[in-house]
């Protein structure tokens, strides 16, 4: 089975503001302690089902990049993509956006998607043995947005 985190938090802002922050991949390093930066593929300028993106990812003194495609865009309620590397599932990233009291209620979902082939190279190439407590450390970290 598939390992499968997901991390919440109620926000002060509005569910249209978190969505533009959070779908703007080419920011994404500004709010995460592993994905250090993107860049939309063939003309693409913002978030749409079926967008492409090259991500880029670093811990410690480990370098990697990613291929990323948007599945859902709905601004102000969902955001979601699936991340490769060459012809290799890796993972789904789905966030979720509710209004409440409190401004908005986050919900960031990470999706283990690697088969054997991922998970052996996961830790020679990300330096990570437990994917999924370090990506829940990172989801938490996240969704500190100021």
């Amino acid at each position: 089975m598939a390992d499968e985190v997901s991390v919440a938090r109620v926000i002060a802002a509005s569910p249209d503001a978190l969505f533009e922050r959070v779908s703007d991949v080419e920011r994404m390093g500004d709010l995460s302690p592993e994905a250090v930066g993107a860049k939309w593929r063939k003309g693409v300028t913002g978030p749409a089902a079926g967008a492409r993106f090259k991500g880029d990812n670093q811990n410690g003194k480990k370098r990697w990049s990613t291929d990323g495609t948007v599945t859902d865009a709905q601004p102000g309620r969902l955001f979601a993509f699936e991340v490769k590397a060459g012809p290799f599932k890796i993972a789904r990233w789905v966030y979720r956006f509710e209004l409440t009291d409190g401004g908005c209620r986050v919900t960031e979902t990470w999706m283990d998607q690697r088969g054997w082939v991922g998970k052996t190279l996961g830790k020679p190439v990300s330096g990570v043995a437990d994917r999924a407590t370090h990506n829940r450390a990172g989801m938490e970290a996240t969704l500190v947005v100021e």
